[in-house]
C-alpha cells in the first residue's frame, strides 16, 4: 500500500512541476509573491487607511414583533478558513470569527487589513463548500499516513499556485468546443459528476473507504452545532447551510446556496459528490429532509453559468420533465442577483435594452461558437423570469417564478461586509492589501480580474415579523425579500385592487396595502370586474451611511398571444421634484455627483425617501406578467476609488471611478383572467 501511495504522490508531484514548467517558471513565481501571506503585510504598508474617511459603526438594534413586518438585513453566501479556496488564499479566520463578526467584533484579515461591518446583521448563513467537508478532520491527529500528511499540507498551506491545480483537477478534462447552436444559446452537454471516492484521500489508504464518508457528516453536525450556539432570536438569526458547487469549464459556476430551517437536520450534507444536477440535489434533500426540517436552495451567479441556469437541461446532461419543474417551484424561491462576482439581473445585447443592465458586468455577449466566458442569453434573472412565462403556458404552473436576494459570497470570514469603502477583496491574501485589488496579471481575462469583475458584494434583505429562524425562512420562501448592492436601502413594494393612488398620502399606507393587494413575492390574482391597472405602491427610503436616492425605475416583463416575451423599462419617481420625459420614459439627470479625489457627495440634490402609486397603461387582463421595482441611488466611490486614495494614487482610468448603487425588488406577478 504505501509504494502506491508513493507512486500516487510522485505522480502529482510530477504533474505539478509539468505546470509550473508549461505556465513559465517566473510567471508563476510573481503569482506566488504577489499573493502569498507571508508578503502580506510589506505590501500592507504601502497603503495609508486614513486616507479615507468612513462612518463611525452603529450598534445593532432589536426590533419588536410587527404584524406589518420589519426590514431585517443578512448575508447567505459566506465562507471561512473551512472552504479549500479560501485557505489556499490565506484565510485563517474561523466560523466562530465569522459569527462575531456578523454581530459587530472588528477582524483583521490575511492581508493586514481591518474589517467592520458599520451596522450588525441580523441574519447569517455560513456556507463553506460541502464538497470539502472533512478533509481536514483528521490534519491534528497523530500518526499520519504519507497520503494523510500530503493531504492536510494541501488542506492547510495557502498556496495560489496549488488551487490552481487542484481547480484543473476538480474541472476534468477539456470539454469539447464544437458548438453548433445559436450564439449565446446554452449547449446542453452529459457530464459525469466525481464522486468522494475520486478524492485520493478517501481510496489510496488502507483504512475503511467509508470514513471520508463519515468525516464529512462530522464536519455538518459540527457547523449544525456552531448555527445553533450563535442563534440568538432577535438579535441574530444563524441559520444551518452550505454550498452545493459544481464546476463548469472557464471558471463557470452552477453552485446553489442550501439554506435549513428545523431541528432534526439531514446527518449528511448532500454535495456534488453526491448528486450531479440540481433536481438530484433537490431529490436527495427532499428524502433526507423529512420531520419539522425544511430547506430551500439559493442559485448564484447565474452570470458565469455560461446559459445553464435558465435552460431546460440540467448540469448532467438531462432536460427538466414536469416532475423536475415542480421540484425546483417547491425548493428554490430566491436567486442571488447580486454578489461579489457581478450583477446577474440582465446584461445589455442579451435580451435587453436598458441602460443599467450594464451595471456591474464585464461579460460581452456570445459570438457564435462561443460556450464560456460571455453572456448568455438564459444566464440572468429577467431572462429567467420571462422564461418562467413561456413554462406557466406550456405547463399550467410556474416553476420560474423567483425572488431576489443579495449576498457576497465572502471568502474571509466578513458576513455582510459590502460596503465599498471596507471591500478587502474576496479571497485573503489574495486580494488584499490594496496594492493586490488593484494590479492586473497579465493575460487574464477581464472576467477574472480583481479590479474589471469584482464588486464589493450585495446584502439580502426581508420582511419579516420578527428576527427569529421561522419568521425569516418564511420570508425567504413566500419571496418576500429584496437584494442590495450593499446600501441598505429600504423598500416595499405591493400590487392590487383595494387601494389607488391616494395611497401615498396615507398615514397607514403599508396597513391599507397588505390588506388591499400583495407584497414582493406575491401572486396577484384576477378581478374578472377590473379592466383597469391594478395599482402599484412603492416607498424605499435611502441608506443615512450612503447616498440620497434619484430615482425608481419599475420593470415589466410579459407574454403575447403569441407566446412571445417582452419586457419594458421606465421611470416612476423622480428625486428633486423632477418629471418623468413622456418620450423617454427616463427622469433628467439630477446632477448628483462625488468628489472623487475624497469621496465627498458633491451637493445636496437627491431624496431620503421616494414614493409612487403608479398603474400601467399598457395592462392588458388578458395577459399574464411580472413586475419589479429598482432603486437608484446617487452616485458614491467604488471600492477601487477608495483604494487608490489609501496608495495616493489616481483611480484606475479603464474601470469606473464611482458606482450607482442600487436595490431590486422582489417581482409581483399578475395573472391574466381565464
Amino acid at each position: 500500500m504505501l509504494k502506491k501511495t508513493l507512486i500516487v504522490i510522485l505522480l502529482l508531484v510530477s504533474i505539478a512541476a509539468l505546470a509550473l514548467w508549461l505556465a513559465g517558471g517566473r510567471d508563476v513565481y510573481a503569482l506566488y509573491r504577489g499573493t502569498a501571506v507571508s508578503t502580506a503585510l510589506d505590501d500592507y504598508a504601502l497603503q495609508d487607511d486614513s486616507a479615507v474617511t468612513i462612518p463611525m459603526p452603529e450598534p445593532g438594534q432589536t426590533q419588536p414583533y410587527n404584524p406589518l413586518k420589519n426590514v431585517y438585513w443578512g448575508d447567505l453566501h459566506v465562507h471561512t478558513v473551512e472552504s479549500f479556496d479560501a485557505v489556499l488564499f490565506g484565510t485563517t479566520l474561523t466560523i466562530e470569527d465569522a459569527y462575531r463578526f456578523a454581530q459587530g467584533d472588528s477582524l483583521r484579515n490575511a492581508g493586514g487589513e481591518l474589517m467592520q461591518l458599520s451596522r450588525p446583521l441580523d441574519f447569517v448563513a455560513i456556507t463553506d463548500h460541502a464538497e470539502t467537508f472533512g478533509l481536514r478532520t483528521r490534519c491534528g491527529d497523530e500518526g499520519l499516513s504519507v497520503m494523510e500528511s500530503l493531504n492536510c499540507w494541501i488542506m492547510e498551506t495557502p498556496n495560489v499556485t496549488t488551487f490552481l491545480l487542484v481547480k484543473a483537477f476538480a474541472s476534468g478534462p477539456a470539454e469539447d468546443p464544437v458548438h453548433n447552436g445559436a450564439a449565446g444559446v446554452y449547449s446542453n452537454k452529459a457530464r459525469q459528476q466525481p464522486t468522494q471516492a475520486s478524492l485520493p484521500i478517501c481510496t489510496l489508504d488502507e483504512s475503511d473507504p467509508q470514513r471520508c464518508f463519515r468525516d464529512s457528516n462530522s464536519d455538518w453536525a459540527r457547523y449544525q452545532a456552531l448555527a445553533d450556539k450563535h442563534n440568538q432570536p432577535g438579535v441574530l438569526t444563524a441559520f444551518s447551510a452550505y454550498e452545493y458547487s459544481p464546476p463548469l469549464p472557464d471558471s463557470g459556476k452552477h453552485h446553489r446556496n442550501v439554506i435549513f430551517n428545523g431541528t432534526t437536520l439531514p446527518e449528511h450534507a448532500t454535495s456534488y459528490f453526491d448528486a450531479g444536477s440540481a433536481v438530484a440535489l433537490w431529490r436527495a434533500l427532499e428524502e433526507s429532509c423529512v420531520g419539522d426540517c425544511d430547506f430551500l436552495t439559493i442559485p448564484h451567479n447565474m452570470n458565469k453559468g455560461w446559459g445553464l441556469f435558465y435552460s431546460r437541461h440540467t448540469w448532467d446532461g438531462g432536460t427538466y420533465d414536469e416532475e423536475a419543474w415542480k421540484l425546483r417551484q417547491r425548493r428554490e424561491p430566491l436567486a442571488e442577483v447580486y454578489q461579489v462576482k457581478g450583477a446577474s439581473e440582465c446584461a445589455l445585447g442579451v435580451g435587453a435594452t436598458d441602460e443599467e443592465c450594464a451595471f456591474s458586468q464585464v461579460l460581452k455577449p456570445c459570438e457564435p461558437g462561443q460556450e464560456s466566458g460571455c453572456a448568455f442569453t438564459t444566464g440572468f434573472t429577467r431572462q429567467g423570469l420571462k422564461v418562467g412565462l413561456e413554462l406557466d403556458r406550456e405547463l399550467g404552473f410556474n416553476p420560474l417564478a423567483f425572488g431576489v436576494i443579495g449576498s457576497t459570497d465572502t471568502h474571509n470570514s466578513n458576513p455582510g461586509d459590502a460596503e465599498e469603502w471596507d471591500f478587502v477583496g474576496k479571497v485573503a491574501a489574495a486580494s488584499s492589501p490594496a496594492i493586490r485589488r488593484i494590479t492586473e496579471w497579465p493575460d487574464r481575462k477581464p472576467y477574472e480580474s480583481t479590479l474589471q469583475f469584482h464588486t464589493s458584494g450585495g446584502l439580502a434583505a426581508v420582511w419579516a415579523e420578527e428576527n427569529t429562524r421561522d419568521a425569516i425562512f418564511s420570508a425567504m420562501q413566500r419571496r418576500e425579500a429584496y437584494a442590495s448592492s450593499g446600501p441598505r436601502i429600504s423598500l416595499r413594494f405591493f400590487a392590487g385592487w383595494g387601494f389607488d393612488e391616494s395611497i401615498i398620502d396615507a398615514v397607514d399606507a403599508v396597513a391599507l396595502a397588505t390588506t388591499g393587494g400583495v407584497p414582493m413575492g406575491g401572486v396577484l390574482v384576477p378581478d374578472i370586474e377590473q379592466a383597469d391597472s391594478p395599482t402599484f405602491f412603492v416607498w424605499a427610503s435611502a441608506d443615512l451611511m450612503s447616498a440620497p436616492l434619484q430615482r425608481i425605475q419599475m420593470i415589466k416583463g410579459w407574454i403575447d398571444d403569441q407566446g412571445q416575451t417582452h419586457e419594458l423599462v421606465q421611470d416612476i419617481s423622480c428625486s428633486d421634484g423632477l418629471q418623468v420625459d413622456p418620450v423617454t420614459q427616463r427622469c433628467p439627470n439630477n446632477g448628483a455627483s462625488v468628489d472623487i479625489s475624497n469621496c465627498t457627495i458633491l451637493g445636496d440634490s437627491g431624496a431620503a425617501q421616494l414614493v409612487a402609486a403608479w398603474k400601467d397603461p399598457a395592462y392588458r387582463p388578458d395577459q399574464t406578467a411580472f413586475y419589479y421595482v429598482r432603486v437608484l441611488q446617487n452616485p458614491t466611490c467604488r471600492w477601487s476609488t477608495y483604494d487608490s486614495l489609501r496608495l495616493g494614487q489616481a483611480p484606475p482610468t479603464h474601470v469606473p471611478s464611482t458606482i450607482q448603487e442600487r436595490a431590486w425588488s422582489s417581482p409581483i406577478w399578475v395573472d391574466a383572467v381565464d
